[in-house]
């Protein structure tokens, strides 16, 4: 494996959770829904568990929490354009639509936060020695609750947008309730949405004929002639 591009990988993994902690504070201030806040509230409180879980990481293989890349740059630089972008919305917007913009940004940052770790596990199991053991052990410690908070909050953004454009939705989402954590069961949720959404067929189904009928009908056929 390339140990430049692992090293890489961690040194942005930490960035975006340190980027995380922000976004979350902000997307708190923004969010209207109790439910929501309480969630975000505890998804930020989370996610600084995460940034020290990654600085035990790089202590345990000798990596620098301070050293600059620039790839570490970019993630900073996102994280504050998604801080900014909350900021502004909760200024010049409503509560409302502010609320829709933390869900948005939140979702982006927790894509790039679940693939890091998605990552982080792909080399974990390929790793040996000291990286494979502290890399496994961060990965299973944080793995649940990076899924919880990407597709839980992909519920609330669709249930929200749903809510504010006047169409029905599902407060708090089907996902809080049933408790989605995988790629697939967030498939299902959608899948289910749209069943819910179509409307009742208004065609009505002719009755099935009846024997006599069928008979009825036979009788009325003249013979052809030859």
């Amino acid at each position: 494996m390339n140990q430049t591009q692992i090293e890489e990988l961690l040194y942005q993994a930490l960035e975006t959770e340190l980027g995380g902690v922000e976004v979350y504070r902000t997307a708190v201030a923004c969010a209207v829904n109790k439910d929501l806040k309480k969630e975000w509230t505890k998804y930020g409180t989370q996610t600084k568990n995460h940034v020290r879980i990654v600085r035990g990481v790089f202590d345990a293989l000798g990596l620098d929490t301070e050293k600059q890349t620039v790839g570490r740059r970019v993630v900073h630089a996102k994280g504050q354009s998604l801080v900014a972008a909350m900021e502004k919305a909760l200024k010049e917007g409503t509560p409302e639509a502010a609320q829709l913009v933390a869900a948005e940004c939140v979702i982006d940052a927790e894509t790039k936060d679940h693939s890091n770790w998605e990552l982080i596990g792909e080399v974990s199991r390929k790793a040996d020695g000291d990286m494979q053991k502290t890399l496994k052990a961060a990965y299973d410690e944080v793995e649940d609750e990076e899924d919880e908070h990407l597709y839980h909050t992909t519920g609330w953004c669709r249930e929200l947008w749903l809510d504010s454009l006047g169409l029905k939705a599902i407060l708090p989402p089907p996902e809080e309730k049933k408790d989605v954590k995988t790629a697939m069961g967030e498939a299902r949720i959608k899948e289910e949405r749209k069943g819910k959404d179509k409307p009742a067929s208004r065609k009505a189904k002719s009755a099935p004929k009846t024997t006599a009928a069928r008979k009825s009908g036979k009788a009325r056929k003249a013979p052809k002639k030859k």
